[in-house]
């Protein structure tokens, strides 16, 4: 009986000094934290130079949360994305395609009817006036055949000097002309004037036989 009175007297010794222990440290943190108030009869006191903060490890394990944090971020942001495109598909309506009604089915617009202002006006043509006719171009030249009916060729010699050279160059060119009454003979001299086409080839007609060949 002894014995055991004694081992519950050490373990409600141990028990108490633990709990001693486990109160001191909260008490001293308390005071840690509570600075001791000043006393307004005291000088101020000088500050001093600054004091360095001792530098405290970083424990690792609040690392592993914010990594935690980083990966559940992004997924969070994927199925707001998802949510975010879901939306809009289901609120676009949906297109309907109008059937096609043949044109005598379809309702018709009434036209608006135009007002008659009684009797209408004749139509009245303002007379052209009469210009004078533009200078027709002449020619001179050779009859060089008259074989055909009604028609001559007449060579038009043209002689001019050349822009850069200077020499005296003779050209000639050859104009269908229209002939009438047929008075014109291989050989003659004669002037043509410039008119409508008459054929293919023939914008020129006899004016006057200037001269008749020998």
């Amino acid at each position: 009986m002894a014995d055991e009175e004694q081992n519950i007297e050490q373990r409600s010794e141990e028990v108490v000094e633990s709990e001693a222990a486990a109160d001191t440290p909260a008490e001293v943190a308390a005071s840690a934290e509570t600075p001791p108030e000043p006393d307004p009869e005291a000088p101020p006191e000088e500050p001093g130079p600054p004091v360095p903060e001792p530098e405290t490890p970083e424990p690792e394990e609040a690392v592993e949360p914010a990594a935690a944090e980083g990966e559940e971020a992004p997924v969070a942001a994927e199925g707001q994305e998802a949510a975010a495109e879901e939306q809009p598909a289901v609120a676009a309506p949906r297109k309907t395609k109008r059937k096609r009604v043949p044109r005598s089915e379809r309702r018709r617009r009434p036209k608006p009817k135009r007002e008659q202002t009684g009797e209408r006006k004749p139509i009245t043509r303002t007379p052209k006036p009469e210009g004078e006719r533009g200078r027709r171009q002449e020619r001179r030249g050779v009859v060089v055949s008259s074989a055909m009916d009604k028609t001559i060729v007449v060579r038009v010699e043209v002689v001019k000097s050349h822009p850069r050279y200077k020499k005296v160059v003779r050209r000639s060119q050859r104009f269908h002309a229209h002939d009438e009454q047929n008075q014109a003979k291989a050989g003659d001299v004669v002037r043509i004037v410039e008119t409508r086409p008459l054929s293919k080839t023939k914008n020129w007609r006899l004016a006057e036989v200037v001269e008749a060949a020998k």
